[in-house]
């Protein structure tokens, strides 16, 4: 993609469908006259009178407690500079995104129009009031230091300048374990930190604070090394002027164990890591190019431990890793503050979870067999659900034990059951997913390329790496569409029914009347069904010229599974396909099955199609948790469609007593876990989150997962194919482009699924 599409694109997330990235939402009824005026004249009196009589009552009655303030003023943005307030606010507005999808916490963006420093924290003084916490973002040093430290001792809740302390909790949370691994003492190593800037000062205080002694840091400004014989050095430089007579970033590195990058890219050259102590800790944390290249310094240096600020290389020091979970749990203990003790609190938890044995769905989205603690995972990564589970209540508690927090908590686990609720409010899975399918992309037909949407769909995934697109469809439409969407790279476009394709037409062919001579196919009907799009393309993955297939946007499901069918089959022991839809709902993660395929199935292909749901669910690294839903509970009816559903549970009870699985239930009773255990406390799903619902026939399954789509919004991916014996996936007619996407992942996943499972048995033979 060219830099004016990229920029192109950008513009247009930020513009359609609607200006900006947040929104406010009701989170009470409002359709009636009653509920309107609760919600205003004249209900609304009576909080205010209870507030006026105590003003702790705003965090009872209100959305205080859960709303932070993300406010700049546009001096220091990212990479931009002083480019004001109004230039500031999407990237407001991407920080509060980012505190919504983390930890569950409203945002407010609030650019402030000056420069002043005294006018600014007066501006945030008189505001102060509506929001639970305070963000500063994006303020220049050394305004930054005195804006921090006079609103943290004139405001009563908590403020926070994560230019200055995220990237310090993380690194230092990074350092810590990376001593311990180069089996040094952190009170020793000898640090070299480049960049005197608001990171910069934070990060050296918080290392102190760790351990590190500031005799043994020399920290670099654009001038040098910043000494204390250096005239006019501001009070933070001045805090860690070195008395060394050293002048250069190449004589600082001599000897150094640890190097703090928080510069400008390619100033540490192979040379300076050479010089550098044994076992060096190199943090090359400046974006979107660090201090030197990963691949450069790892080259260089055998025993280096190396982190970046970047998502493609191990140990990436990444803020999001900290400032969500950090208000979290200082606004569920309602803190007046975020102290030294709450940092250090989290540098540690973050530590400590490093060192802790990795979910199996961390694992699958990097791609990773087994990640374990050592020198290239130091820090927990990103996607870790773990983290709003262990941070904010170690946050949380030492808020209690320092005396600033005005809630405690007493019930730990609860609240800890609290926080993984609201993990289930976002999109993670869909992100897992994505970063997964990049690791390993497939070769993926496109069976209908010639569809603006779908050839839409197939640029995305190209240029962002999930998969390598083959189009298929008539070759002059397709080269008109991808240059009206600027689509310029070199993609494979095949069009079966043209005469250049004949040799490879007349080897499909010839294959598939081998296989189905006997049932009333001709060499000629053969020849003739090759020219069909999805029958060329099912042989491609057949015969290995690709590894998956994406098809159905403008044709009827039945139309497409049909040679779906006839061509590549189903796995052995697989008697029907079927489909899941997996639905991104408010509650988590939720697949439907059967969706698309089985109209009347019965109780032993509900079986079956309960079993195969269970394993793409462990596909995704989650623990199945299925109810068989009906109209009945337990036997309430005895009715056929009732009846079956208990045939198949009672079956899979016998032969798969480990499943966790039940029914029939109504779907109240198995999406609410009060209601289960009060009225059916025997059931095998009692205290377990149900992530999947089994139907009993097609309409049911298909009717729910479209409601949910259509009235609550709620993103699906589906229908995804189960029992196929290649990774086949058939979209709805007309999906969206994203949902286009999402399946294409889906699809290369599957394709890494099965290309693992074949080299594993490939092993035991």
């Amino acid at each position: 993609m060219s830099e004016e599409s990229k920029r192109r694109e950008a513009l247009i997330y930020h513009a359609k469908p609607k200006p900006g990235k947040i929104a406010v939402v009701p989170t009470k009824k409002y359709a009636s006259q009653r509920d309107l005026s609760l919600a205003y004249s004249p209900g609304v009196a009576e909080p205010c009178l209870e507030i006026e009589k105590n003003k702790d009552n705003v965090y009872r009655y209100t959305a205080k407690g859960n709303l932070v303030a993300v406010i700049s003023n546009g001096t220091a943005v990212l990479g931009l500079g002083n480019i004001g307030p109004e230039a500031s606010k999407p990237v407001m507005e991407g920080k509060g995104l980012l505190f919504k999808i983390f930890a569950d916490i409203d945002v407010f963006d609030i650019e402030v129009g000056t420069e002043n420093v005294d006018e600014f924290i007066q501006t945030v003084k008189m505001i102060a009031p509506t929001f639970g916490g305070i963000n500063l973002e994006d303020i220049k040093a050394p305004e930054a230091f005195e804006i921090e430290r006079r609103l943290k001792e004139e405001l009563d809740i908590p403020v926070m300048h994560d230019d200055q302390h995220g990237t310090a909790i993380i690194s230092a949370a990074a350092l810590i374990n990376a001593v311990e691994l180069a089996e040094k003492k952190i009170e020793e190593v000898k640090i070299v930190i480049s960049g005197a800037g608001a990171a910069a000062i934070s990060c050296s205080r918080l290392y102190q604070a760790c351990g590190a002694k500031r005799e043994n840091m020399v920290m670099l400004d654009s001038k040098g090394v910043i000494r204390d014989d250096r005239e006019n050095l501001t009070k933070e430089k001045a805090e860690f002027a070195t008395h060394r007579k050293i002048d250069t970033l190449d004589e600082a590195m001599k000897d150094a164990d640890v190097f703090i990058g928080l510069s400008m890219a390619n100033i540490v050259s192979p040379d300076m890591l050479l010089a550098m102590a044994k076992n060096p800790i190199v943090f090359a944390m400046a974006n979107p190019d660090p201090e030197i290249k990963y691949d450069i310094a790892v080259t260089t240096r055998k025993d280096i431990i190396m982190a970046t600020g970047r998502s493609d290389h191990p140990n990436q020091v990444n803020n999001v890793l900290g400032f969500p979970f950090i208000f979290r749990g200082a606004l569920d203990v309602r803190a007046t503050k975020i102290n030294e003790a709450m940092k250090m609190a989290a540098v540690k938890a973050l530590a400590k979870l490093a060192k802790e044995p990795v979910p199996e769905q961390v694992n699958i989205a990097y791609g990773e067999t087994r990640l374990t603690f050592g020198k290239n995972y130091i820090i927990p990564k990103p996607f870790d659900p773990r983290l709003v589970a262990e941070v904010p209540p170690a946050v949380a508690k030492a808020a209690m034990e320092s005396g600033v927090a005005k809630q405690p908590i007493t019930d730990w686990e609860k609240y800890k059951d609290s926080l993984l609720e609201r993990l289930g409010s976002d999109n993670k899975l869909v992100r897992l997913l994505l970063n997964r399918a990049k690791l390993n992309p497939k070769r993926v037909v496109f069976a209908e390329a010639d569809q603006l949407d779908v050839l839409k769909a197939a640029q995305i995934v190209y240029e962002e790496g999930i998969a390598h697109p083959i189009l298929l469809g008539r070759k002059e439409t397709i080269e008109t569409l991808k240059a009206e969407i600027e689509f310029d790279a070199d993609i494979p476009i095949i069009d079966p029914k043209t005469e250049e394709e004949n040799d490879r037409k007349n080897k499909y062919a010839k294959v598939y009347w081998e296989q189905r001579k006997r049932r009333g196919v001709t060499y000629y009907s053969a020849q003739r069904l090759m020219r069909e799009r999805n029958y060329f393309a099912a042989m491609m993955v057949n015969e290995g010229d690709a590894d998956a297939l994406i098809s159905g946007y403008s044709r009827n499901y039945p139309t497409v599974v049909k040679p779906m069918l006839e061509l590549i089959g189903m796995v052995h022991g697989v008697t029907r396909i079927a489909t899941t839809n997996l639905m991104m709902t408010k509650r988590g993660p939720l697949f439907l099955s059967d969706t698309s395929i089985n109209i009347n199935p019965s109780a032993k292909d509900l079986a079956k199609i309960t079993q195969m749901t269970a394993k793409v669910i462990k596909m995704f690294g989650m623990d199945p948790v299925l109810a068989m839903v009906s109209y009945s509970n337990f036997g309430s009816s005895e009715n056929e469609m009732a009846s079956k559903i208990r045939e198949a549970v009672s079956y899979l009870h016998r032969h798969f007593p480990d499943m966790n699985v039940d029914g029939e239930l109504q779907t109240d009773f198995a999406l609410n876990d009060d209601m289960l255990r009060e009225k059916f406390p025997f059931s095998k799903l009692v205290g377990k989150k149900v992530n999947a619902l089994v139907f009993p026939n097609l309409d049911s399954a298909n009717i729910t997962y479209k409601l949910l789509k259509e009235l609550h919004e709620a993103d699906s991916i589906g229908p995804i194919m189960m029992g196929m014996k290649k990774p086949v996936h058939i979209l709805q007619l007309g999906a969206s482009v994203d949902e286009i996407v999402n399946m294409t992942a889906i699809a290369v996943i599957d394709a890494q699924h099965k290309e693992k499972w074949e080299l594993e048995n490939a092993g035991r033979k």
